[in-house]
């Protein structure tokens, strides 16, 4: 079987690796990890095809480390124990010869299988590097996300994906024997969606799709084989997330009938039961939020009762919660107002927490004027007191606006009953 194109282009030092400035750049964390020669154990979070499996090997090379490599969806605590053992055996608690462990998509692992790697991370018999496209925070157990830097992964920029795209026309063996005209290249950059192995295997389908050695390589071109061959795609999971981005869509612009075949997609595809409720519980929050907020009560009690339930029994439980969402009146102003507020603070820095709302524990403190003049809403009636809670330089800043549903424009009414000189939306 011929090696996949995305598999003989991975670069082979780190040089070669596009992308990821942040973590590679001159003043990147990695990069100075490198050259000051210390090597933690590390998670790599990030999406599909952003690199983590390269750069994992590419670090093994550059610190001339022994490379073993696990998937979590066909390892177990045996591989892991005989791993372990042969770090032992090869000097592993010597630093400059700790060998790398790199665990694919370490999220899958149980309690159990992460903890038996705690020992050995912590004695340093070996250096673990896991890849992940979960938030760690959920999958990876505390007493090992201790022990481990996290550094995530960006999807790879246009620019980035160029560069790989032009690379493997050039310098692929297989490739350069065709003649192929480049002539557009915008359909396979934005296919991609920032995913270097997706680009690279869309560029091989369009190429195998051919009857001639001699083609051009156009947008029309890359769109037509892309409706041929979207079912054989799917089965391999290379659109993953493109099914996601369907499924959220379809929620969010309140198809129930869509959202729940997408649903049957991803169930049907072996999706992991657990990051589709977790997908529904931020939706919940950001495109649903105030307009409905019991929302967000039954995505918690999904992704709490298919947690325990698993499949195949759970597919009820998502569907339910599905069908509510996308039934349910939307609203993404609780999203956009934590943006907005998030955006200010970067901007303004930290202002001073205006005098009648701070804590005036000590007598110098209440000498000071800390607490003087706040007035205490329950004292007032109707339990409000007309008084500004933003600090001077953005107390005309509005981060919260009500959105055009039900239960918002009775929020709309009530702060505006209240607030007369403030909010007039």
């Amino acid at each position: 079987m011929n090696t996949p194109l995305a598999e003989r282009m991975r670069p082979k030092r780190l040089a070669d690796y596009f992308g990821q400035k942040h973590l590679l750049g001159p003043k990147g964390s990695l990069t100075q990890m490198i050259k000051n020669g210390v090597f933690p154990s590390m998670i790599f979070w990030g999406p599909p095809g952003t690199g983590k499996t390269t750069l994992a090997q590419l670090l093994a090379i550059e610190k001339e480390r022994n490379f073993y490599n696990l998937s979590a969806i066909n390892a177990g605590v045996k591989e892991i124990r005989d791993i372990i053992q042969k770090a032992e055996q090869t000097g592993g608690l010597f630093e400059n010869k700790n060998p790398i462990l790199f665990i694919d998509e370490i999220h899958r692992f149980s309690k159990s299988q992460q903890d038996s790697l705690l020992n050995a991370v912590e004695k340093g018999t070996l250096t673990l590097i896991g890849a992940t496209t979960e938030n760690p925070s959920f999958e990876v157990i505390n007493a090992l996300l201790s022990r481990c830097q996290v550094y995530i992964l960006n999807p790879l920029k246009r620019e980035d994906l160029k560069k790989i795209l032009s690379q493997a026309l050039r310098e692929d063996s297989t490739l350069k024997k065709l003649h192929i005209k480049v002539k557009e290249t915008e359909a396979l950059i934005e296919l991609a969606g920032g995913d270097a192995r997706k680009l690279l295997s869309l560029l091989e389908l369009v190429v195998q799709s051919q009857k001639e050695d001699t083609f051009e390589l156009t947008n029309a071109l890359v769109y037509e084989t892309m409706q041929n061959t979207t079912i054989h795609f799917d089965k391999k999971g290379e659109f993953h997330y493109d099914i996601v981005s369907a499924f959220i869509k379809s929620i969010r612009g309140s198809d129930p009938n869509a959202a729940v075949y997408w649903l049957a997609r991803m169930i049907e595809a072996g999706e992991d039961i657990k990051f589709i409720a977790r997908r529904l519980l931020i939706l919940a929050a950001e495109d649903i939020g105030i307009a409905n907020p019991t929302a967000l009560v039954l995505a918690n009690s999904t992704f709490q009762a298919v947690a325990t339930v698993g499949y195949p029994e759970g597919r009820i439980i998502l569907s339910e919660c599905v069908l509510y969402l996308a039934t349910s009146p939307k609203s993404n102003s609780a999203y956009t107002a934590i943006n907005l507020a998030q955006e200010k603070v970067k901007n303004t820095g930290n202002l001073p927490v205006p005098l009648p709302l701070r804590n005036a524990p000590t007598k110098l403190m209440k000498e000071l004027g800390y607490g003087k003049g706040y007035q205490y809403a329950h004292d007032y009636e109707n339990n409000f007191a007309n008084q500004e809670f933003l600090p001077d330089d953005i107390k005309e800043f509005t981060f919260y606006e009500p959105g055009e549903n039900a239960k918002e424009k009775q929020i709309r009414n009530f702060l505006e009953d209240l607030w007369k000189d403030k909010y007039d939306y």
